[in-house]
């Protein structure tokens, strides 16, 4: 009962983190799971995913409600990223869990990295309209789903900032496109690493429960943000995850 209380508790604060971010909670999650709980990176992937399936849908949800989502975006984000999370997870559960981890390093100080320059670089003003359709979302599905189904993440921490940087959208619509991304992506990731015995339901079902209660404060938290800081918060958000998995290294 304790354990479950504890687990329930940690769900509910990455749901709140995974609600100002977009991102469902599985990227500071895996990092967790692996350090505090000892899980192998496919294992703390798979079981992060338990948790994510259900905020990315409720997280999706609310930032409809608040701020339309394009179905003509969203469809060729959403379909790309389907298949192509499909086969990076197919390749996941076949890699050597400490190389998973290594990666799962580089991609987060990749990410970082990204962000930390278009902090600093000149950039145009934001804009609820897309710059550009299909066949660029339609790519952009593909590469975030791959991403998405190889480190278990949705693929929403790829899109957002390259929503914002590259199609020009704000960060509130960006991240609401990247949850449409992630829904359909993070579902087929899990049912694979599922079928390969790369999941711990015991841990992930109650965190599944605590993030449900809590994420839809995370969203309205979102929308009441200034713009550069929410942008700020979630490069902050990629260090701490970046070193927290190092250290584990």
């Amino acid at each position: 009962m304790i354990d479950f209380l504890m687990y329930l508790v940690f769900g509910a604060a990455l749901g709140t983190l995974g609600g100002i971010f977009g991102i469902g909670g599985g990227l500071i999650a895996i990092p967790l799971l692996g350090v505090l709980f000892g899980l192998d990176q496919q294992i703390a992937q798979g079981t992060a995913l338990v948790m994510v399936v259900p905020n990315v849908m409720l997280a999706l949800w609310r930032y409809h409600q608040r701020n339309r989502i394009e179905m003509r975006h969203a469809l060729p984000l959403a379909s790309m990223g389907f298949c192509f999370a499909w086969f990076g997870s197919i390749w996941a559960v076949g890699i050597d869990a400490q190389t998973m981890r290594m990666g799962f390093v580089a991609f987060l100080v990749t990410l970082t990295a990204y962000n930390l320059l278009r902090m600093f670089s000149g950039r145009t003003p934001a804009s609820s309209q897309m710059k550009y359709s299909w066949p660029w979302l339609g790519v952009l599905g593909a590469a975030s789903g791959t991403m998405g189904g190889l480190f278990g993440v949705g693929g929403a921490v790829v899109a957002t900032p390259v929503l914002t940087s590259l199609f020009g959208t704000t960060q509130v619509v960006a991240q609401g496109l990247s949850l449409a991304l992630a829904l359909p992506s993070t579902g087929v990731t899990l049912i694979t690493y599922a079928v390969h015995h790369q999941v711990h339901w015991t841990i992930g079902v109650p965190m599944a429960v605590g993030g449900l209660l809590s994420i839809s404060w995370g969203v309205k938290i979102a929308h009441a943000m200034p713009e550069r800081l929410l942008r700020s918060l979630f490069c902050g958000f990629l260090v701490v995850s970046a070193v927290m998995l190092a250290f584990k290294v």
